[in-house]
């Protein structure tokens, strides 16, 4: 037998039901027995929500008020009373079993689901299989429409069935037709069977996916990024349950919950989810920012590569840990270094067996051995769980040690951060005279350029040059400017440098709120001044121009602006470019090809105001790094002369360290200090660099180390 069931909520009707969290305010069902082409009584039930503000969609579709849905009975109510009416008709019909058949995927999976889940309400094992009317009708008839276009009057329409939905209730003629589309699909001449029905998880399997095992011995494979979506704006403590549980009633691949980590391996607030097929993915996108607790979650599409990056790996000890099925995995950190597995067992005592004994216990080392404080158990039932997790913040030796919920992609990125870490820091690039650009950045108040904002973060060079369309031929050479943030990230602007003021303002205006990718971009005539203010550090806006901080006179000394000094900067400053940013037909020998010309800074307290842009060739355009600025050309042959004479010297490997971290208002006095007792070889550290007489007194005073 089949339920035929229809449902409505209080605000998105149709193919966005469901997406904008609105209650549930109606049901409507009828049993169809389809052995002998039998219908049971028809039931149409009213839900009272808890909110009862009607959309004016719903309002004009199916003329409900709030006066009338104010006396309906609950949700849970109405769902007790929906499992004992259909009993009670399947025992008339002289039938026990039935499957739900609803019209499309939407009112099972996007709005009964999610809506139990927050209420806490037990939904009935009916609700976890179902068949989608669609899809069924579709496959019965394939020269019909496709099934994302379908809609029950389109069905009734192709087999010449009523469609005037006027002549009865809002949801009566629903179900009925869906019942007369049935009866069609069972005639003789069409005979059709109903088979496969759709299914929802009953709980979301955690464990490594199953992409993780095949990385181990391919590097080839990969994930459907149609499948992968990225959620943003995540509680802290959330787990991959509350993730899963955000997306009840859409099927999720087994592992396929990735908590991402930031750089000091702690949650960013961020997830990559892996569903089963496209279509959930699909459904996935709709959910964004629906809410968890009081958060709104912002639910975009991502690639299968990054989910691979968080999720995969290649570690046999990793996979060995986390090959046990259906386990609850904590993380501990802080354990102190001398901390052995008897030490970790006992710490967590009886109450809270560990799965295995010592194998249920996966220590995080550096690739050298040493300890790194950080331990993952796993546990057999989420009672033992939670009964570690009461342990948060107790005492082991002398130190506290706190636990969290983790996951197994979390283990997995745990384990690749540390794995990844070199045992010596890596060596910096050797100061070296960096190549300038062959151009010169527009100025003036001529209008020939554009400003984009609200660029996607992952947009690069290709992405806005395929944003403009024909006009990219307009675009003067190394015309394209990103600009980016203090942390040397795409800020979500760019400016581009038009061949004439005309062109700019046809710009402007034809591309103007045009989409890229999933974001609309606002794209405003300006001048090359306003955008060299940008570029330098200032801002622009609504309020006007800020100028940048090397134009403030309380901040920047007169050599500094007139370019007067010049010293070399360090390559890794150009080195440094978000390889995002820069076009994928670049190649080696296009870069070695650049003019041999020399960037600079003013040596005079250039440690001080070092917050500004810089701008390097990039062919055909010219993405910006933040760091130094662009010395003017009379500054090239002073460079050109300094470095002839004297040639620098590149230290032997092992001879530089790099210090990171350092406390802002630092001085030369309190590294020199830091570093005392050390050998150094001010010879060689001289043709580096160029130092005012008053540094390198104190640089050669002690004759034992030097700092960079």
């Amino acid at each position: 037998s089949l339920v035929v069931l229809f449902g409505a909520t209080a605000g998105a009707y149709g193919a966005k039901l469901g997406s904008d969290e609105r209650e549930l305010i109606l049901l409507v069902w009828q049993v169809v027995d389809l052995h002998s082409k039998k219908v049971g009584t028809l039931h149409k039930s009213l839900v009272k929500a808890d909110n009862l503000d009607l959309s004016d969609q719903c309002r004009e579709v199916s003329a409900l008020t709030p006066e009338g849905l104010s006396k309906a009975e609950p949700l849970d109510r109405v769902l007790q009373q929906f499992c004992q009416l259909v009993s009670s008709d399947l025992k008339v019909l002289g039938r026990s079993s039935y499957t739900l058949c609803s019209d499309g995927q939407l009112l099972i999976r996007q709005v009964l689901h999610p809506e139990t889940s927050k209420k806490n309400i037990m939904l009935a094992d009916c609700f976890y299989s179902f068949y989608d009317l669609r899809k069924e009708f579709h496959a019965c008839y394939p020269s019909s429409a496709t099934v994302k276009d379908q809609t029950i009057k389109t069905m009734a329409e192709y087999l010449g069935l009523a469609t005037d939905e006027t002549e009865e209730d809002f949801g009566v003629w629903q179900v009925k037709t869906m019942v007369a589309i049935i009866f069609s699909m069972l005639s003789e001449s069409c005979n059709y069977m109903f088979t496969e029905p759709e299914t929802v998880k009953y709980k979301y399997e955690t464990g490594p996916c199953f992409w993780f095992f095949i990385l181990s011995s391919s590097k080839s494979e990969t994930v459907d990024s149609e499948t992968v979506i990225r959620a943003r704006g995540l509680p802290w403590q959330s787990s991959d349950q509350d993730i899963a549980r955000f997306f009840k009633g859409l099927n999720i691949a087994k592992g396929g919950v990735a908590l991402c980590l930031n750089a000091q391996g702690r949650r960013n607030g961020e997830a990559l989810v892996r569903f089963v097929n496209s279509e959930q993915r699909d459904l996935a996108l709709e959910r964004h920012k629906h809410h968890m607790g009081s958060r709104y979650i912002e639910v975009y599409k991502a690639t299968g590569e990054e989910f691979l990056k968080i999720a995969g790996g290649t570690s046999n000890e990793v996979a060995q840990f986390l090959s046990r099925e259906n386990q609850v995995i904590i993380r501990m950190r802080g354990l102190p270094f001398t901390a052995t597995q008897e030490d970790v067992l006992g710490f967590l005592g009886p109450e809270c067996p560990v799965t295995g004994g010592k194998e249920g216990l996966l220590f995080v080392k550096y690739p050298d051995g040493r300890p790194t404080g950080d331990a993952f158990v796993l546990f057999s039932c989420e009672e033992y769980a939670q009964n570690a997790l009461k342990k948060h913040k107790e005492i082991l030796g002398k130190r506290y040690i706190e636990l969290f919920r983790s996951t197994a992609a979390e283990v997995q990125q745990v384990l690749n951060r540390y794995m990844s870490t070199p045992l010596i820091p890596t060596l910096p690039t050797p100061i070296i005279p960096v190549i300038p650009p062959p151009y010169t950045i527009a100025t003036g108040s001529i209008r020939d350029c554009v400003r984009l904002r609200g660029l996607p973060y992952t947009a690069g060079i290709d992405d806005i040059l395929e944003f403009m369309g024909d006009a990219t031929g307009d675009i003067k050479p190394h015309g394209v400017h990103m600009v980016l943030n203090q942390q040397g990230r795409p800020s979500g602007d760019a400016f581009i440098q038009m061949k004439s003021a005309e062109k700019a303002f046809m710009v402007a205006q034809k591309c103007h709120k045009k989409m890229m990718k999933d974001r609309y971009v606002e794209v405003f005539q300006c001048s090359g001044e306003e955008m060299n203010f940008v570029l330098m550090g200032g801002t622009l806006n609504r309020s006007g121009l800020s100028p940048p901080p090397c134009k403030l006179p309380c901040l920047s000394p007169p050599a500094y602006a007139a370019f007067q000094t010049a010293a070399v900067i360090p390559a890794e400053a150009a080195l440094y470019q978000p390889q995002a940013l820069l076009p994928a037909t670049r190649t080696a020998q296009a870069s070695a090809a650049a003019p041999p010309t020399v960037t600079y800074y003013p040596a005079q307290a250039a440690q001080l105001y070092m917050n500004y842009t810089a701008y390097y060739p990039s062919p055909p355009v010219s993405p910006t790094t933040v760091g130094y600025l662009a010395a003017p050309p009379g500054a090239v042959a002073a460079a050109a002369a300094a470095t002839a004479t004297h040639t620098p010297i590149v230290p032997q490997p092992g001879a530089l360290v790099r210090m990171q971290g350092l406390p802002y208002n630092t001085g030369m006095k309190e590294i020199l200090s830091f570093f005392q007792g050390y050998q150094y070889a001010p010879d060689d550290y001289n043709g580096l660099i160029q130092l005012s007489e008053q540094a390198r007194s104190v640089l050669q005073a002690p004759k034992e180390w030097v700092c960079l």
